[in-house]
């Protein structure tokens, strides 16, 4: 179940939420864990086992911390044990078909591993579990008691599929106490909708363009036709993952939390480390406290900043996937980081800002083609395309026909994708006090009619970070 299909939207959320607000404070967050059990449950039964045990393990690996935090010795190898049992699980099911597969390349063999499906969301809430028992052996956070409490946490549907991930001591306290206001509940809607219509209005549609141009075959793709289909791409992942992000936060307030914003306008940036302040940023922060920061960080000297970049870079693109092109990709980016804290940025702020955003806009566009083929060596022939090596034309009349086509709705992208449209309707609602606020309602409830009305008559909705 996605948040974007029509029985999440008028079935269960709505069921959901009157079960939720007609319940008693104290009942509330065992509402809240049954709820996501059964949303996990309903497209991977299997599966909600493994969730099941992750979250005892490591409900009892925190308690177990807790008693012996005292006896450092003790609360040390729980955290040893609790780290290697929870990467163990993510790798078996993520990565064991990679490793086996290079393996065999690599010597010759013929070793066989069952092919199973990738849990899904089991990136993200392994990374919140762990990042729990880490917390609780620093004493950052006490250890939860409360095992339904703790559950809620790590399987809490709003944010189970595609994060942001939430680290525990952003919602301890909600988890125990939570306000939820009708002016919240409204902002929480806001949110919801607005990610609605920017996963299925603008995500899908423009994914169309990249589905028929990643089917063309690579001697037949012009130059014009491979940059519309990686700039219709690079909207889409965007407008997809930040849509549904947006409708996690959004989910989160009606339920009284409050959720890490994960995106910042990330095309704006000038300068590809601004970028990743600005894209995913619950992953960044993940990987900058508890792998960069514990690595030694930037305190070891320059040379040991730069091993430690590069390590956080190939986990990053490890972590998106068990293949070779996310490897690439993570450390196509950590370069350009690196280069970036060598001599990249002195430079990037004496150009103009255009330069700067034209430079990040190349890097990253370039780096999409990394990430989204599989296969290297495609993904050298896409590139070449782009650029126009060999015998690739400059356009044909497919190209100018999806220029046409695509080309005013690329720039209604280009202008979503800056802060401009959140700050007119900031300004609109200040400005226009009750009039706005109706005119911002009367928006929502057209983008929540169109989006539903996309669901009922189209059958493209993919969402692209299921597989991670």
């Amino acid at each position: 179940m996605v948040f974007s299909s029509l029985i999440f939207l008028f079935q269960f959320l709505p069921a959901v939420l009157l079960v939720y607000y007609v319940s008693p404070n104290k009942l509330r967050n065992a509402v809240l864990f049954a709820a996501s059990l059964i949303f996990y449950a309903w497209g991977e039964p299997v599966y909600i086992i493994i969730m099941i045990v992750t979250t005892v393990f490591d409900y009892i690996n925190g308690l177990l911390i807790d008693k012996y935090s005292h006896r450092k010795p003790i609360a040390r190898a729980v955290l040893f044990g609790s780290i290697c049992g929870s990467l163990a699980i993510l790798s078996f099911f993520k990565y064991a078909g990679f490793v086996v597969s290079n393996v065999n390349d690599l010597f010759g063999l013929h070793i066989q591993v069952a092919d199973l499906p990738l849990p899904v969301g089991i990136s993200f809430y392994t990374f919140q579990t762990m990042s729990y028992v880490v917390d609780v052996y620093l004493g950052k956070v006490p250890a939860q008691r409360n095992i339904v409490a703790f559950g809620t946490y790590v399987t809490m549907f709003p944010q189970l599929v595609a994060g942001p991930i939430v680290k525990y001591g952003d919602i301890s306290e909600q988890l125990v106490f939570r306000k939820v206001t009708l002016e919240r509940f409204g902002e929480g809607a806001e949110w919801f909708i607005r990610g609605l219509a920017k996963k299925v209005l603008l995500a899908n549609n423009i994914g169309l363009l990249w589905t028929n141009v990643k089917s063309t075959p690579f001697e037949d793709l012009t130059v014009l036709s491979a940059w519309l289909g990686i700039l219709a791409f690079t909207f889409q992942i965007y407008f997809d993952f930040s849509g549904y992000s947006d409708m996690a936060r959004g989910l989160g307030k009606m339920f009284g939390f409050e959720f890490p914003e994960n995106f910042k306008h990330p095309y704006i940036s000038r300068s590809v480390t601004e970028f990743w302040r600005r894209w995913h940023i619950s992953l960044g922060s993940w990987f900058r406290e508890y792998v960069y920061i514990p690595l030694g960080g930037n305190r070891m000297g320059l040379g040991k900043q730069f091993r430690n970049l590069l390590i956080v870079w190939f986990l990053t693109g490890l972590w998106h996937g068990a293949s070779w092109n996310f490897i690439v990709w993570g450390l196509y980016f950590g370069c350009f980081v690196v280069f970036e804290k060598l001599f990249l940025l002195k430079w990037l702020k004496r150009w103009p800002n255009w330069a700067g955003h034209l430079y990040t806009l190349l890097i990253v566009v370039v780096g999409w083609v990394l990430f989204e083929f599989e296969h290297l060596p495609s993904t050298w022939m896409f590139i070449r395309a782009m650029f126009g090596f060999g015998a690739h034309e400059w356009a044909d009349r497919q190209a100018l026909y999806d220029l046409t086509t695509y080309g005013g709705l690329l720039v209604l992208l280009a202008l979503c994708a800056t802060p401009l449209p959140r700050k007119v309707g900031e300004q609109m609602k200040a400005r226009w006090n009750s009039v706005g606020m109706i005119t911002a309602l009367a928006l929502s409830i057209i983008s929540l009619v169109l989006s539903s009305a996309y669901l009922v008559f189209e059958d493209y909705n993919p969402f692209l970070y299921f597989r991670f």
